[in-house]
């Protein structure tokens, strides 16, 4: 496949005191026929992220026809796990409400963050959420002690079953002085999207020494086959956007020369590409993501054009 790069949509520039800098993990979700919600995280002066949203045309998603007013979901108080940043990773239909999977960051002495995932609830057609809980639905475990995170969240239509795609390490790796979590992509089952296992079936590994992890992957299933968009983390180059296929949601195979974005020449998306997250409607595929200095440059979006 091959991608159009449409150009940047929206970058943060002080439009609010909590929308200082940064637009980051783009979670996209068609929330009427004719508008796209691009869930976001942005950061305040003390670069401690929350979520908002950007609303683009459907037909043309590099146009923005509203931005949220105040934060869809806040920071949790003192000692929470999300107390350091909430960052959006999949919103999904459930019923009349919309279900919001989201990274609470933590920080520590030693570790330079921790990344759980927390749920929280919209019944206002995602303009704003609650936290179901104020602790972590995927929590630390003895397998998957610093990161579970990164989530990757589908409802299988035919079982019900709510299956996740997520980051999960123990251990940590040396990045230009600061100890950063190094992590595999693992998938795991629920029966109600709430209580998981503890632990994971690993389904991507990076490929070490070089690699040593993998940003939130969107993954959808079209037809027999599991399609998975992935950020590659790696010692010598920064962020790109990677592709791999499944049958069966375990066993994946890379191919990211065949459907990842690579950066471009020059420009706002020229050092990195990362966290993708798709829409498909009538008028096209499109793959939103972020570019240099993971979201500090904003969000930009491109369309598959075969």
């Amino acid at each position: 496949m091959r991608w159009k790069k449409l150009g940047q949509v929206f970058s943060a520039s002080g439009q609010a005191s909590w929308m200082h800098s940064h637009a980051y993990l783009p979670t996209a979700y068609q929330i009427e026929s004719d508008r796209i919600r691009v869930f976001l995280a942005f950061r305040d002066e003390a670069n401690v992220g929350r979520i908002g949203w950007i609303d683009v045309a459907a037909e043309n998603p590099t146009r923005v026809v509203a931005i949220s007013e105040q934060p869809a979901l806040d920071i949790g108080r003192p000692g929470a796990f999300d107390d350091n940043g909430a960052t959006p990773l999949s919103v999904v239909q459930d019923g009349d409400r919309l279900r919001m999977y989201y990274a609470g960051w933590q920080l520590t002495p030693r570790a330079r963050y921790l990344l759980f995932t927390g749920l929280a609830l919209s019944h206002d057609g995602g303009r704003s959420f609650v936290r179901y809980q104020e602790t972590p639905v995927l929590d630390r475990s003895p397998s998957e002690f610093v990161i579970r995170s990164g989530a990757g969240v589908l409802k299988d239509p035919e079982s019900g079953i709510w299956k996740v795609w997520y980051a999960a390490g123990s251990s940590l790796v040396d990045i230009s002085g600061k100890a950063v979590p190094s992590y595999n992509l693992v998938y795991a089952e629920s029966e109600d999207g709430i209580v998981w296992p503890s632990t994971g079936t690993v389904a991507l590994t990076p490929h070490r020494p070089d690699e040593y992890g993998f940003g939130r992957p969107h993954v959808w299933r079209k037809g027999e086959l599991y399609e998975m968009w992935y950020s590659v983390r790696s010692h010598s180059k920064n962020y790109q956007i990677g592709y791999a296929t499944s049958r069966d949601g375990l066993d994946w195979e890379r191919r990211d020369a065949e459907g990842g974005l690579p950066r471009s020449d020059a420009g706002w998306d020229a050092d990195m590409t990362c966290f993708a997250s798709l829409i498909e409607n009538e008028h096209g595929c499109f793959i939103f993501y972020n570019g240099n200095g993971y979201g500090s440059t904003g969000v930009g979006v491109a369309q598959r054009i075969d």
